[in-house]
């Protein structure tokens, strides 16, 4: 067994970072007791760039699987669910061939410290700071992308989930009310594991934000599947094709609700070169995906809109709901890092990104009064 594979790194992997090893022998038995078609030598490596569940390369031979696995450490109520992501992707593929199709579902935490699941590799390029060359050289490289990605997003919500069976996935009455109590559950829960010094004006703002949300919910248009987590990084594009997105990912927390809850989540990944850099607007929590020359706010809209019947007049909250998601997606990361749960030096750095996505938020739903 060779647990990291000879070559370091390549487009999308890397040897496994240091503290997020696991039981590698346990794996592989466990994998070719399960998979019988599986055959060859076994080796390992990580998917680097992720910021919370851990995925893996594993390899037998010259076939690629992936493995992923909730993170180490304390994990939020009802986050990271595997046996939901396996569900989602064992089916969906059928009817929207951009989810990779996942194979196995392991319940048994006695294998590896926690469930994870199987699904298939997809060979092909993440998005992050630039087009890779083999997508695309040309010059609207990033322009062609990022509509690419929006309409992945719409294709996504015009699937049947009846079609391949999800249509139990979810409750979609009551889901945006749902989701802003949930939320903020998970916000009060780690608010105050800050090691910043404004920490208290910060908790304020989110607070504040979380009270808006609840008082102004919008009526829910159309419900379908909702992905939770639709933004350029989780999306994959294959060579030479800058105008399709091939593969998406992390469909953990996907479920059934408002389609709109999707699309604002987007937009507050969604940099906006039009704004000024000190604008509270054009803080996004993505960072490397700030370097892309994206189209603009409004023109994200308006492709939407052109594939969509939804009125989008109060899509501003459905933005401030996907900033201040985020922000408790990033308290939560960082939480984990300031209680020594994560071997991932990046997770300190989600807390200093808390109070602009918060002030993004506020002013998406009027500022401060």
């Amino acid at each position: 067994m060779t647990p990291n594979a000879p070559g370091g790194f390549t487009s999308d992997v890397a040897p496994v970072r240091e503290g997020e090893d696991l039981d590698w022998a346990a794996l592989e038995t466990y994998l070719r007791a399960q998979m019988p078609d599986i055959d060859g030598p076994f080796s390992v490596l990580q998917f680097p760039r992720g910021s919370a569940n851990l995925t893996y390369r594993v390899t037998f031979g010259d076939r690629h699987l992936v493995v992923r696995r909730p993170p180490l450490g304390q994990v939020a109520a009802a986050a990271h669910d595997m046996t939901r992501e396996h569900r989602v992707l064992s089916r969906l593929y059928a009817v929207y061939p951009r989810a990779p199709r996942a194979y196995l579902h392991c319940a048994d935490t006695g294998v590896i410290g926690a469930e994870f699941f199987v699904s298939e590799y997809r060979r092909g390029h993440v998005v992050w700071d630039h087009v890779p060359a083999a997508v695309s050289t040309d010059a609207d490289a990033s322009v062609r992308v990022g509509l690419a990605v929006i309409d992945a997003l719409a294709d996504l919500h015009d699937v049947d989930p009846a079609a391949c069976d999800l249509q139990d996935l979810g409750r979609p009455d009551g889901f945006l009310r749902r989701q802003v109590d949930g939320w903020a559950r998970r916000w009060a829960a780690v608010a105050d594991q800050s090691l910043l010094d404004d920490a208290a004006e910060t908790r304020a703002m989110v607070d504040e934000v979380a009270e808006r949300l609840a008082r102004d919910l919008p009526r829910t248009q159309r419900a379908g599947m909702v992905h939770n987590d639709f933004k350029i990084d989780n999306c994959q594009f294959v060579a030479g094709e800058p105008d399709r997105v091939a593969a998406v990912f992390d469909w953990d927390m996907a479920t059934l609700g408002d389609s709109l809850a999707d699309f604002g989540t987007l937009l507050n990944y969604w940099p906006d070169h039009t704004l000024a850099d000190d604008d509270p607007g054009a803080f996004v929590a993505a960072s490397a995906t700030r370097e892309l020359d994206l189209p603009d706010r409004r023109a994200v809209v308006e492709r939407y809109a052109s594939t969509s019947s939804l009125d989008l007049a109060e899509i501003d909250w459905y933005e401030a709901f996907g900033c201040w998601r985020t922000v408790v997606i990033l308290q939560q990361l960082y939480a984990r890092a300031v209680r020594g749960e994560s071997a991932d030096p990046r997770m300190l750095q989600r807390g200093e990104m808390v109070a602009p996505l918060a002030r993004r938020a506020l002013a998406l739903l009027g500022g401060l009064v």
